[in-house]
């Protein structure tokens, strides 16, 4: 189900396209598919913003249910969970499907105007 989720301060589940509508958050999905495992620091040390900032974008990803943190000690580590992009993935599928359909027509078209 598409859009499903709200943003709220009581900790529902955030919509997934909102999660990823901003480059920093897409950013740090992007270092997270790459490794198990990240602690804030290693993750701060990407961007040019403070440690504030990026805790507050993975506050929103975890909203979203895309990362899940634990505590080690005095540290927090993120991993990543990709299962809530299926939802993107479905959406950017079905558009996929509309315009190759749509230019096989078109070319379709075309060859006939050839003829």
């Amino acid at each position: 189900m598409l859009g499903v989720g709200v943003v709220s301060d009581n900790n529902e589940l955030r919509d997934v396209f909102t999660a990823i509508a901003d480059p920093t958050r897409r950013k740090l999905i992007h270092l997270l598919a790459e490794k198990e495992e990240l602690p804030l620091h290693e993750l701060t040390a990407q961007f040019t913003m403070g440690r504030t900032a990026v805790s507050k974008h993975l506050t929103v990803l975890k909203e979203a249910d895309l990362v899940h943190d634990r505590k080690v000690g005095r540290e927090t580590r993120f991993k990543l969970n990709a299962a809530p992009l299926r939802e993107v993935q479905d959406w950017a599928a079905f558009y996929n499907k509309y315009w190759s359909t749509n230019m096989m027509r078109l070319n379709e078209l075309l060859e006939e105007e050839e003829e």
